[in-house]
């Protein structure tokens, strides 16, 4: 009974696991998937300067494809966990093990590697100055699409106030993603009307920001280190529910007290009487005591 009553709370433990490896997995796609377009914006403004490598160095761990592929294999590592400690299947469990054995030893392995802090100043910030003069041409048009995407998001205007647009272009008035209501001619409007419409934040402590290390990112790297740690835990108890169900059955041993009661048991069972099949009448007339009678009345006779 014992065995019994331990062997479901270790199933039942590993549904909730498998559950959370789902769940985890599934979080960490999503969060991946909402970096990644302003992570693009960035090293698009960023490209060919220290900025770029430090935001490589700080987000690769996020966008790496072995991380992407780790989280997908996840989630099917976890479908065949279910499976297994649902049907107490050993190949599905010993597969389980196996495969959770991999991913924490690749996740290990890409921590370590990734783990270095980015060598970035705000004085680097100033570079981004030279990315603004090719806003609005024909050939750089991935260009304007970057800043409208990051003013956007990061609500800021020009790297460190909107009067850059003013210097570092030949335009009258700045973009209009720099307005709070985005409107067509917003920007035109509030220069000489209320520069109040316009961001007043500069994008270059922004993205300094970003790069040094996001609450998305931090939320991350949370996630990561809960998913190696339930993956430990899991592992402990794949082992543990596999030698419950399979390696923890023993022969009794034949010196041991319980071995010689079922041997004696076994013994009195063979020298009682067996009452289950009576003999025949025709049986008794073959006996030695009623062939002397017959032959004795054959001599009277």
């Amino acid at each position: 009974m014992a065995r019994e009553d331990s062997v479901k709370c270790l199933r039942c433990l590993l549904y909730a696991l498998n559950f959370l490896f789902w769940l985890m997995a599934l979080c960490v796609l999503g969060v991946s998937a909402c970096l990644r377009d302003q992570l693009n914006n960035v090293l698009t403004l960023t490209a060919d300067t220290r900025l770029e490598e430090a935001a490589v160095l700080t987000y690769s761990p996020v966008v790496h494809p072995v991380v992407i592929a780790v989280c997908c294999f996840l989630i099917i590592v976890a479908m065949v966990g279910y499976c297994g400690t649902l049907k107490c299947n050993l190949l599905l469990l010993s597969w389980y093990f196996g495969s959770l054995m991999v991913i924490f030893c690749v996740e290990l392995a890409s921590g370590v590697w990734t783990y270095d802090e980015p060598m970035v100043q705000r004085s680097d910030m100033i570079s981004l100055k030279s990315r603004m003069p090719h806003f609005g041409l024909q050939r750089y048009q991935w260009l304007t699409h970057a800043w409208n995407s990051l003013q956007t998001e990061l609500k800021c205007c020009g790297v460190i106030y909107f009067t850059d647009w003013l210097e570092m272009t030949e335009m009258e008035w700045p973009p209009d993603s720099c307005c709070s209501n985005q409107y067509p001619g917003c920007a035109r409007h509030a220069h000489y009307h209320d520069l109040s419409d316009l961001y007043q934040e500069g994008c270059g402590p922004k993205i300094y920001s970003f790069i040094r290390g996001t609450k998305q990112l931090q939320v991350l790297r949370f996630l990561s280190v809960s998913i190696g740690v339930a993956q430990i835990l899991a592992m402990t108890l794949t082992v543990t529910l596999l030698w419950a169900l399979y390696y923890d059955h023993k022969p009794p041993d034949p010196a041991s007290p319980d071995a010689l009661i079922h041997t004696q048991s076994s013994a009195g069972d063979s020298l009682k009487p067996n009452h289950s099949h009576p003999r025949a009448p025709e049986a008794w007339a073959n006996t030695p005591a009623n062939g002397h009678t017959q032959f004795e009345m054959e001599q009277l006779s």
